[in-house]
């Protein structure tokens, strides 16, 4: 392929596998690091992706890429996370689940568990959940036909009626001390109405979101009861919310 066809191909690689380092792409794309550093910084410059440390990673201020796209990438880093996530919930509890890929793994997960009441806005998650034995009730509302999902004010309302034992959500990035991100407020909205109404909150987070600002602030860390990861967080960050009660997990 020609230079101006492999900017392309590595620009749609960035999207839709996250963050990635300098060796590992130009390993890929069968060039060296010195002609892959030169395609990023003309990425970088056009504003398509964003450098760091040796590593580049979608540009933060894009939409989020397809959910189609998000269902393939890290999905055995997702299903760990969603195992885990699992091991957190007992019998006949009452669920929150919220948007996203992550949260979708979580659905083939609960199939030991009896009795959950499951509410969500996910309609992703939806259709796996309709194969367990559980009650089922879903957001109502204009539907986000990209993601297949509701949000905004809808979704606030709908969260806003209920209380349940757990909530379960992810993000759209976290940065390097812990702070959360996600892409538009709607998003942010949605969630904050499910937090304030779980008992017991968790957070899933694939690495792919690690070191990924964003436009919206959607809290942080210390937010919530349990955070879960494929991927260890830094010392740093776990150590003093650690010693406040937060439990962390992750595949290490």
């Amino acid at each position: 392929m020609n230079v101006t066809e492999r900017r392309r191909a590595v620009l749609a690689h960035v999207r839709e596998e996250g963050r990635q380092t300098l060796a590992a792409l130009a390993h890929h794309f069968g060039v060296s690091v010195q002609t892959l550093r030169g395609d990023i910084r003309v990425l970088a410059e056009q504003g398509l992706i964003l450098r760091r440390h040796g590593e580049v990673m979608p540009f933060p201020d894009q939409e989020n890429v397809g959910y189609d796209q998000r269902q393939i990438v890290n999905q055995a880093g997702k299903r760990h996370i969603a195992r885990q996530a699992a091991s957190l919930i007992t019998h006949h509890q009452s669920l929150f689940l919220g948007t996203g890929t992550t949260v979708e793994q979580l659905a083939d997960s609960l199939h030991d568990k009896q009795g959950l009441q499951i509410m969500t806005n996910n309609l992703h998650a939806l259709i796996k959940l309709c194969a367990l034995e559980c009650e089922l009730i879903v957001a109502g509302g204009r539907v986000r036909r990209r993601d297949q999902d509701v949000i905004g004010g809808d979704a606030w309302r709908f969260f806003q009626r209920y209380r349940v034992d757990v909530g379960i959500v992810s993000v759209g990035g976290m940065d390097s001390h812990g702070q959360l991100y996600d892409y538009n407020d709607d998003e942010v909205m949605a969630r904050e109405a499910l937090l304030a109404h779980a008992a017991y909150r968790i957070l899933v987070l694939d690495k792919t979101k690690f070191d990924l600002p964003l436009r919206c602030a959607a809290g942080s860390l210390a937010d919530y009861h349990a955070v879960i990861t494929d991927s260890p967080l830094p010392d740093r960050l776990r150590s003093p919310l650690a010693a406040q009660g937060v439990r962390f997990m992750s595949g290490a």
